[in-house]
């Protein structure tokens, strides 16, 4: 086993374990509190994220943790874990299954591993450079299909886009066959599933995207922001087949 195979396994191992501790508040009744920023949160996402800190500082004790719930803990080996415990907490506290745990290791610029876990459906998701996209421990891939209008196109939020993306996401929505807003990160796989060929997102944290930036591109995707930049620190993105990658960025 190389060290990213370890590495890979690793991130799933942490992925599977948050998602199991948020899946435990799953469809129970719980105080739904609001973050600073006005977005939701609930003991399943501070729960599943002190799950995965105490995973990482038993095994891997000298790397560096950034959560969304708990802000950044310093390492010293150069290697970052990041970290969304419940991605699509506003469609978890609605009771639809489609939220996932996430996991990101880092090092630099560059991801070297990346899981998704989605227990309430029974999926997940890996990949790291070189090592392939692996669905549900089978490798998986996108789609094929080559024109914007006969694609299925996702979003998490049609108005989380701002108003200088606003345009472009309305040219990228009037050019597709099929367009859906049950996106978060299960827009991500179901791209990487070749389920659907667009997944855009108009605002992102890095603990949102990190994780998707080796699954998109090993399943044979593109992943960049909407100007085309890429790179785990991006705050928006669009991830498609390679297909029909370049009609999708030329809507912005």
């Amino acid at each position: 086993m190389s060290p990213a195979d370890g590495l890979l396994h690793a991130a799933l191992d942490c992925a599977l374990l948050s998602g199991r501790a948020a899946l435990r508040h799953f469809g129970g009744g719980f105080v739904v509190e609001r973050k600073g920023d006005g977005s939701p949160v609930t003991v399943a996402d501070r729960e599943a994220e002190r799950a995965a800190r105490d995973w990482i500082a038993e095994r891997f004790p000298g790397d560096g943790v950034i959560g969304e719930e708990f802000g950044r803990t310093e390492g010293m080996t150069g290697r970052t874990w990041l970290l969304d415990p419940v991605d699509g907490t506003r469609t978890f506290v609605r009771g639809v299954p489609l939220w996932g745990s996430l996991v990101a290791i880092v090092e630099g610029e560059t991801v070297l591993a990346g899981a998704a876990s989605f227990p309430a459906l029974g999926e997940s998701i890996i990949a790291a450079p070189g090592q392939g996209c692996w669905h549900n421990a089978a490798r998986c891939g996108v789609s094929g299909t080559n024109r914007l209008r006969d694609a299925l196109v996702l979003t998490s939020d049609a108005h989380g886009f701002t108003a200088e993306h606003g345009p472009g996401w309305q040219r990228l929505a009037s050019s597709a066959a099929t367009v859906r807003t049950w996106g978060d990160c299960y827009g991500y796989l179901l791209v990487a599933t070749g389920r659907a060929e667009v997944m855009a997102d108009g605002r992102l944290g890095p603990w949102d995207i990190a994780c998707f930036i080796p699954i998109i591109a090993e399943a044979g995707g593109v992943i960049t922001d909407l100007e085309g930049r890429s790179g785990w620190r991006i705050t928006n993105a669009l991830a498609s087949n390679a297909a029909v990658a370049v009609e999708a960025r030329a809507c912005f």
